[in-house]
This record gives C-alpha cells, sequence and structure tokens, in this order.
C-alpha cells in the first residue's frame, strides 16, 4: 500500500511541473521541442496561443 501511495505522490508532483497550455514558458518549450514530436493538439493549441496571440499584440 506505502508504494502505491508513493507512485501516485511522484506522479502526482511530477505532472505539476508542467507549464499551463498557452502560457509564455509552453510556447517556448513548445519551440524547443522537436516538430515531429507534437501532438495533433500541441500544433492547434501552439497556432492559437503563440502564433495568433503573438500576432495579435503586434497590432
Amino acid at each position: 500500500m506505502k508504494i502505491i501511495l508513493i507512485l501516485i505522490n511522484t506522479v502526482f508532483l511530477l505532472s505539476a511541473c508542467t507549464p499551463t497550455v498557452g502560457s509564455e514558458k509552453w510556447c517556448q518549450q513548445l519551440k524547443e521541442k522537436a516538430k515531429g514530436e507534437w501532438s495533433a493538439n500541441e500544433a492547434v493549441e501552439f497556432t492559437q496561443n503563440c502564433i495568433i496571440r503573438l500576432s495579435d499584440d503586434k497590432k
């Protein structure tokens, strides 16, 4: 039982370290990731939050 609790806590702690989708840190992290490793959802979110948002900010 202790092992299961340790594993659950470890997964919880590691998943809390990922940046929020659409944040500047998330956009930068995806830019550094190989485009072939992106999921379809990541590509859509990147376009909506990083490319379109950036072009709106310049106006």
